[in-house]
């Protein structure tokens, strides 16, 4: 619900569990008032009457809803403009206000210049979060330097904790908690992607929140370009933060009559934990995020590590057949199918069947992957292209580069321009037809480059590539399924670098690292689900010991910290023995069996890499323990169970007392190595 007290200029949001507050001073600036627990309209107007009406040291009065440039602000801005004439800053009129199902749009004007602003804040139905951005209307001709899309405001507290992911390829989603220091912070990407290095998201607690408990201030951004997250804490303790798309050193021109709008900046403030934070994500993301479709990802097997860039035909069938056989659901045919592709030099943009390796195309595969009782899938990289390529050789305008300057390669390859209409509609062209003619099921879109030389000679705005690339590959997306409403679609990009609410908006799930040891996926597994639902999170089952590591895991520890996510296998099966074939099929239809729990249902973390997957009906635990315990571990206890009810393990037949789960936890695990278990509970009916 949305409220407004016109005497007080303040607006009130009010979610099923939070309260958030704003109103405009005297000047017309938009100045925050409360984030967090629930308020009344006239409590709200209260906690504003009490706010300092200047700064603590006579300057830079902080706590605004988007900073700007101008007087003794001397904070981060979220938006810098510069006119023709070289003035800078915004002077704020306010013109009026909005509402209209759920969303609040603010209207203002520069007092002098021609430059429009709207702030946009709506809320969703049983969600807590708010989603902000800002568009912004050129009367005149204006340079933008920044243009974020929101600023989040922190309650004063005595000291202030953030938490993000950190990494780089094979090692993403690393969870961090740092202390916030007095100055300003940047988590940034100028990769033109989202990047593994650092999510685009942040949380901040006051150091007093742990997983099931105490107050935590969060926000993600719904983008996959570049951007820039800078938080801030002033020398009087106060912490805010903003954010948004492009990154030091852009300029983006809007000429008279144009607009620029940000991607949605999404704030949380939730009252229980990091766990309690997490489960409200995962709700949002599921239930406004993700394309609309039943919960369950299908299990697929792809054939990347068991065959690299050396694939033929009759290998590719030998693989199927293997794949069916253990009940997988998916066959995904990995890179090297097309053109001239043996290696990473060569054929990257020639989107066609090998005509050696796949003589009568690849029908006559996918036909066979169908009659084994699976679907057909494919990997793709259509933002990259190789030098040596036919597309290349006849486009070579087509990659992102700047005039005088040497085009940079990376992996042999460049990026296509999809701020450019014609690649879009090649992009369009090629990839609607392959998978409507092959009956594509899952497409695998990979993305291997980060941008370098990015512009676009002759253009008036060749800054503005760093955005339009980003809106080009949605456009790609969308029209893609559009034309075939019922393809998967995975986001890669070199692994992790690409895991964002934009891309999530079109894509289903998410390949969330290249590193598939299993030990090491426990780590990268828990960033992820920080902010993400276990059925965006991309989990294969490899080959041991691990081609990256060396290390030797057992077949039932692989496949349990898989069934974690959305599972899939990436072994070379025609190594397995029939040992591991036998589990494989028995784990198989173990996955099978609790999927509905692990992709529908909550989920919570618990104590010593356990996680819990929870139903109305239903319980699942995964028990992981990546190093080899010494002694047994301690019990396990679980969350959210019914204590007055019993719960029955589907595999043992034994019953549980819920309160006994709640209060003394699953038996401890034996000292094996790396020792993993599976617990299926379901509710015994009173």
């Amino acid at each position: 619900m949305i409220t407004h007290h016109p005497a007080a200029r303040l607006w009130l949001l009010s979610t099923p569990g939070t309260s958030y507050a704003f109103q405009l001073d005297a000047g017309d600036v938009p100045r925050h008032v409360h984030w967090g627990r629930p308020l009344t309209l006239e409590q709200a107007v209260a906690v504003a009457a009490d706010l300092p009406a200047e700064d603590p040291g006579g300057d830079d009065p902080g706590g605004e809803e988007y900073g700007v440039e101008g007087g003794l602000r001397f904070g981060v801005p979220s938006l810098t403009v510069r006119f023709g004439d070289g003035v800078r800053g915004f002077a704020w009129r306010f013109v009026t206000h909005t509402v209209e199902e759920g969303l609040l749009t603010l209207s203002f004007t520069d007092r002098v210049r021609s430059l429009g602003l709207d702030l946009h804040y709506r809320i969703r139905d049983g969600h807590d979060q708010i989603e902000r951005w800002a568009v912004l209307t050129a009367g005149e001709p204006v340079d933008v330097l920044r243009c974020d899309s929101a600023a989040w405001t922190l309650p004063a507290r005595d000291d202030y904790r953030v938490s993000h992911v950190v990494g780089q390829w094979g090692r993403e989603c690393q969870l961090r908690r740092d202390r916030v220091p007095v100055g300003e912070t940047v988590f940034t990407s100028r990769l033109g992607i989202t990047g593994p290095h650092a999510g685009p998201w942040l949380m901040l607690d006051a150091h007093d929140a742990a997983e099931e408990h105490g107050e935590v201030w969060s926000a993600a951004l719904a983008w996959s370009g570049s951007r820039r997250i800078t938080l801030r804490r002033d020398p009087y303790g106060r912490a805010s933060w903003t954010g948004g798309f492009g990154h030091e050193g852009l300029v983006w021109k809007l000429g008279t009559g144009e607009r620029l709008e940000t991607p949605v900046f999404t704030g949380l403030y939730a009252p229980d934990g990091f766990g309690g934070t997490s489960r409200r994500w995962h709700a949002y993301v599921e239930r406004q995020v993700l394309p609309a479709r039943p919960a369950e990802r299908p299990l697929i097997f792809n054939s990347w590590e068991a065959t690299e860039f050396d694939i033929d035909e009759r290998q590719q069938r030998e693989l199927a057949e293997l794949a069916a056989g253990i009940g997988v659901e998916v066959f995904v045919v990995d890179d090297a199918w097309f053109g001239a592709r043996t290696s990473d030099r060569a054929g990257l943009g020639d989107w066609w069947p090998s005509p050696e390796r796949f003589p009568k195309g690849l029908g006559p595969l996918a036909d066979h992957v169908r009659a084994l009782g699976m679907g057909f899938g494919l990997w793709v990289e259509p933002e990259g292209v190789n030098p040596d390529s036919d597309l290349f050789r006849t486009h070579p305008d087509w990659i992102l580069h700047q005039e005088g300057r040497s085009p940079t390669q990376r992996r042999h390859q460049h990026v296509l321009d999809f701020a450019r209409r014609d690649v879009r509609e090649w992009a369009v062209e090629w990839l609607v037809r392959t998978v409507t003619e092959l009956d594509v099921a899952f497409l695998k879109w990979d993305m291997n480059r980060p941008f370098s030389e990015a512009g676009q000679p002759g253009s008036a705005d060749p800054d503005r590539v760093w955005i339009e690339h980003t809106h080009g590959v949605y456009e790609v997306m969308d029209r893609l399924r559009a034309a075939r409403p019922g393809l998967y679609l995975e986001s890669c990009a070199g692994g992790g670098g690409r895991a964002d609410l934009g891309v999530l908006a079109r894509a289903d799930q998410v390949w969330t690292s290249d590193n598939t040891d299993a030990v090491d996926r426990v780590a990268i597994q828990h960033g992820h689900g920080q902010l993400l639902p276990a059925r965006t999170m991309g989990a294969w089952v490899t080959d041991s010991p691990h081609g990256f590591t060396a290390r030797e895991t057992s077949i039932r520890y692989r496949f349990h910290v898989s069934m974690a996510g959305a599972m899939g296998i990436g072994g070379d099966l025609g190594k397995w023995g029939e040992e591991d074939l036998a589990w494989a099929r028995t784990l198989v239809g173990q996955y099978k069996r609790i999927r509905p729990v692990v992709h529908g249902g909550v989920q919570y973390r618990l104590e010593h890499d356990a996680v819990q997957y929870l139903t109305e009906d239903e319980v699942v635990v995964l028990r992981l323990q990546p190093s080899a315990p010494t002694r047994p571990l301690a019990r396990t206890r679980l969350k959210a169970l019914d204590p007055g009810a019993r719960y029955r393990d589907e595999d043992t037949g034994t019953v549980h007392a819920g309160a006994v789960l709640l209060g003394h936890g699953l038996p401890p695990l034996l000292p094996f190595d790396r020792t993993s278990e599976l617990v299926h509970l379901r509710k015994v009916p009173r």
